[in-house]
């Protein structure tokens, strides 16, 4: 088995994941056996309890693991479901070896970070490698090489490749090539004094990858080559580019894999990239739709990173492409006119009261104004508390989330969360049974009565108002399997209106979008179709 370790230099932000993903599909649609791991250096435990301002999505696995939203990166490009023992965190690491000290494991020694931490890091990394059989495992590390956060995991991989088979652990570096002044020049400075600090910590890189706007110069190439004991056949340019999934491409143009095939020990191998179709679909759509997603997050989009990448996906596969409008929720409070020239509507998940009511305006907006929406989440929460309040009359009708002494509890603290006091890791989480009726709009999305989506909350709909909104066609079109929980709603007689309690963009890859994303753009296109027909009818009336 290979190793290829992946660190970022200069500074953060350099798209790193998107990197390692890209570099990983390449190799996997070559005929490996390919899967990644991500160290997040920070001490939380897991991602679960971060800010979204703060460190983006929290992307949720399977197994319930709330971790970086770089593995919902490496799920997307490798088409795969990984775990939470793809994710290590200092914290996850000081608890295991803190826990071990205070059975006695260590037999007495002094505990520290040299060998213990490394050992433990080195453990998880093989553990993951072993147990898959894999060919290549790579290992992306958090942060910017410098940072005394990352300074134990660096050490522990360079013990890794001291202690592994000669050439089984690859090193990746990941810098940025300033361009400057009137003609552009390209800057190699800034990637030698970062592969300097690395060579300190006792780590020489194999290949780097260099991230700029334009295409790199074969004399940027030569100078990095010859300032950093690279071969030249390992510097690799990284440009900017609209479709990210065309990255593989762009690397496997720049020859990498022949190159790859040397430093791993593989003959011939061949790029059969799946995504050929849905590439030319992104780079040419035959339609476009506006779709509005209104968060409270909306000034850091990487907050809905999935949302994004799902719709890329519808277009992908559809060649509809989709232009998103941005709404801060608590601006619709003042003014609802900035729904006007949407197609269709997305009210995605999120915690606490700020800019809820916000998200209550824009479901009866769609509602009242026959625009398609769909509710994820804390959106499906919303519609629910929207139509008790505007259409079932239920005065105050609110979550106890929001209001605790709201004598309208539509949305309710999930019986298992009573007396919890933990925030991480103590909600609803990952893959749960949902199963959907007959009959219903549901089923003509998942043509599947039975279903798997990830969950991420504390509160779900009180079962107690069920009655009550049945009666006024709010239909709940999917429950868990014990018929309890209610997990997707939509409206009787509506064919643009639903929402689920799951989050299925965590799902959506794409050559398999998710249903909720693809129904909704497809939707806006009838709904825009339709606009214009309109439109065009009353011009020939006139």
């Amino acid at each position: 088995m290979h190793y290829i370790v992946i660190s970022g230099g200069v500074m953060s932000g350099l798209g790193k994941g998107t990197i390692t993903s890209s570099l990983a599909h390449l190799l996997k649609y070559s005929g490996l056996n390919v899967s990644i791991m991500k160290i997040d250096p920070y001490l939380n435990y897991d991602a679960g309890t971060m800010n979204p301002y703060q460190h983006g999505e929290v992307f949720v696995l399977d197994d319930g693991s709330e971790v970086d939203l770089d593995l919902g990166n490496y799920e997307r490009y490798l088409d795969c479901d990984l775990s939470g023992e793809n994710n290590i965190t200092t914290g996850k690491v000081y608890k295991e070896v803190i826990e071990r000290e205070r059975r006695g494991e260590y037999l007495g020694n002094t505990v520290q970070i040299i060998p213990h931490v490394t050992n433990e890091i080195k453990r998880r990394i093989r553990e993951v490698g072993n147990k898959h059989d894999l060919d290549v495992l790579l290992i992306e590390i958090g942060g910017t090489v410098g940072d005394i956060e990352s300074m134990p995991f660096l050490e522990a991989i360079r013990e890794l490749k001291r202690e592994s088979p000669p050439n089984s652990v690859i090193m990746c570096h990941v810098t940025l090539i300033p361009e400057i002044g009137p003609n552009m020049e390209q800057k190699t400075k800034p990637t030698q004094h970062s592969v300097n600090t690395l060579r300190g910590i006792g780590i020489q890189p194999d290949i780097i990858f260099c991230r700029l706007k334009g295409q790199l110069s074969l004399e940027s190439r030569k100078k990095i080559a010859a300032f950093t004991d690279v071969l030249e056949e390992g510097v690799i340019g990284i440009s900017d580019t609209r479709n990210l999934y065309s990255l593989p491409e762009q690397m496997h143009d720049q020859g990498i894999l022949n190159y790859m095939e040397k430093l791993l020990g593989y003959e011939k191998l061949k790029f059969n990239n799946p995504l050929s179709e849905f590439n030319a679909n992104i780079d040419n759509p035959r339609e476009k739709v506006r779709i509005a997603i209104v968060g409270k997050y909306t000034v850091l989009q990487d907050a809905y990173m999935s949302h994004k990448e799902a719709f890329v996906h519808v277009t992908g596969n559809t060649g509809i492409a989709v232009d998103i409008k941005w709404l801060d929720s608590d601006s619709l409070k003042e003014d609802q006119r900035e729904l006007n020239d949407v197609d269709g509507i997305l009210i995605p998940g999120g915690f606490g009261y700020r800019g809820v009511e916000g998200k209550i305006i824009a479901a009866r907006y769609a509602r009242e104004h026959n625009i398609p929406i769909v509710g994820i989440c804390l959106g499906f929460q919303v519609m629910t508390i929207e139509f008790a309040r505007n259409v079932l009359g239920l005065n105050g009708a609110n979550s106890t989330e929001f209001d605790p002494s709201t004598e309208n509890p539509v949305i309710d603290l999930l019986p298992e969360q009573i007396g919890k006091h933990d925030k991480g890791g103590t909600m609803r989480l990952g893959s749960k049974d949902v199963i959907v009726k007959e009959g219903t709009l549901a089923m003509s999305l998942y043509k599947e009565k039975l279903i798997r989506e990830r969950h991420r909350h504390r509160y779900e709909v009180n079962p107690a108002y069920m009655e009550k909104f049945h009666e006024m066609g709010f239909i709940f079109s999917g429950t868990d399997i014990e018929g309890v929980r209610m997990e997707i709603c939509e409206l009787k007689g509506r064919k643009n209106y639903l929402a689920a309690q799951y989050h299925s963009e965590f799902k959506s890859r794409p050559l398999r979008p998710s249903p909720m994303h693809r129904f909704l753009v497809e939707m806006a296109l009838d709904r825009k179709k339709e606009m214009m027909m309109s439109e065009g009818d009353i011009e020939s009336t006139q």
